[in-house]
């Protein structure tokens, strides 16, 4: 995938940046030297960020901050109507945080848009091609991205986990498969999580028993779990 465009998101604060968080995007650059990045970060989008991100720049890697401007992402897409009854109070955002729902939607608005391949940023790179609900690859204006974006708007549920994330993807996908007009390669969560999230912390303590965490040698990508991670040092 030599020259393709990457999309990064939830970056964390321009402020917090430090080597961990710049090794998915070196990663990028190591597997797709001529890839063009844009991070989608507003913090990341201001004179520190630039600094932060000039060695990759001073080397020639094409990389760009930028701050997502979401009336214009979603505007002349299906889920422009859902936007703007949201800014109007008329939908209700529910329980799950209203900035993790307009994370997702910024995902599948940039990839409707302008197409290329989203990555969440605590994501490591080892090779190419491939797709889960935090590595997606399309073609600008591609017809399954459209339904990824039109499911967004009609199922909608701030109450529920995941419902316009991964469970999004996930019955778009399902309901692809029973059509023979498209093809789809989908990796098992091994291929992308070789340590589970509620395992992480077995890392930090004494093994009882030998083959207690399995991780595969052939991954073609792999998640930090930052979070989790912070809390298994403390």
């Amino acid at each position: 995938m030599q020259g393709s465009v990457f999309h990064d998101l939830d970056f964390p604060p321009a402020s917090l940046f430090g080597g961990r968080e710049l090794l998915p995007v070196e990663s990028i650059f190591k597997n797709h030297p001529k890839a063009c990045l844009t991070i989608l970060s507003r913090t990341l989008d201001t004179k520190h960020g630039y600094r932060i991100l000039k060695p990759l720049l001073d080397r020639r890697f094409k990389v760009q901050a930028m701050a997502p401007d979401l009336p214009f992402l979603v505007k002349g897409t299906p889920v422009e109507a859902w936007f703007r009854e949201l800014r109007k109070g008329r939908k209700d955002p529910s329980e799950i945080p209203l900035s993790q729902n307009l994370s997702n939607l910024i995902r599948l608005a940039v990839l409707y848009k302008y197409g290329g391949v989203y990555i969440d940023t605590y994501f490591i790179l080892y090779s190419s091609k491939t797709l889960s609900n935090r590595v997606k690859e399309f073609y600008w204006g591609a017809e399954h991205e459209f339904r990824f974006i039109n499911e967004f708007a009609l199922t909608f549920n701030g109450n529920k986990w995941g419902n316009n994330g991964p469970y999004l993807v996930s019955r778009v996908i399902k309901r692809l498969f029973k059509r023979h007009d498209f093809n789809f390669t989908i990796l098992p969560p091994m291929a992308f999580y070789p340590v589970d999230w509620n395992k992480i912390s077995g890392f930090f303590t004494k093994l009882k028993t030998q083959g207690r965490i399995k991780t595969g040698r052939s991954q073609p990508a792999s998640a930090q779990w930052e979070d989790l991670w912070d809390s298994s040092m403390e």
